[in-house]
């Protein structure tokens, strides 16, 4: 409990100082800075998603202050078993796994796409974490059918008007206390309504970069 009040505390600072530099109060920018390598192995991991934006070696990735807020959220509540929906080529991916290096968890991620599985795939070795990845091929609509293990953060950067079904089927498997982070939910009305109209869910809104929905499942 104390992880998840630590992680939407921060969250809702991170959305403070989004409103408060709308507002006029900090320029943009200001107050962000590059994310600083700890170890040698995040290091690895920040130097290729440096490359992969540098060499525009991504497709529909998220900004960078999204990928962080992944970071942050996947570290903050220690997650073990991570799932992601909609790999592209890696990017987002490659932000959760800094934190699954740390709590000693797993990313099980889905693509639709073969071409764009096999770059993953690439790139997750590239940065050596393949071993913390498994990368599911076909349409997570279906895939996810197959999923029994709980899990304890979800994140959602697929196909829009399949959020709401995406959702449906991930809160079974979510543990009480776990998060779901959902990218560009501005344009995705009828999910924002299923997050904000539950009375198991608690739903804040991080307005910086693309725009994420972070949801929590209540204990």
């Amino acid at each position: 409990m104390k992880r998840v009040a630590i992680a939407l505390g921060l969250c809702l600072i991170l959305v403070f100082v989004g409103y408060t530099q709308r507002r006029g109060g900090f320029r943009s920018g200001e107050m962000e800075r590059p994310p600083l390598g700890k170890t040698e192995s995040e290091k690895k991991i920040l130097a290729v998603l440096d490359r992969m934006r540098a060499s525009g070696d991504v497709y529909l990735e998220v900004p960078v202050s999204d990928g962080r807020m992944l970071r942050l959220m996947t570290e903050a509540i220690g997650a073990k078993e991570a799932l992601e929906i909609g790999t592209s080529t890696g990017y987002s991916g490659l932000w959760l796994c800094l934190a699954l290096q740390k709590t000693g968890g797993r990313l099980t991620t889905y693509e639709i796409d073969p071409g764009r599985a096999a770059d993953a795939r690439g790139h997750f070795k590239e940065a050596g974490v393949d071993r913390l990845v498994t990368v599911v091929e076909g349409d997570a609509h279906q895939r996810l059918k197959e999923r029994k293990e709980p899990v304890d953060v979800v994140f959602i950067d697929a196909d829009k008007e399949g959020y709401v079904d995406y959702l449906r089927q991930v809160l079974p498997l979510l543990r009480p206390g776990g998060v779901i982070l959902a990218h560009n939910t501005g344009s995705v009305p009828d999910y924002i309504n299923a997050v904000t109209t539950n009375a198991d869910l608690e739903t804040v809104f991080y307005m910086q970069g693309g725009g994420l929905a972070v949801t929590l499942k209540k204990r």
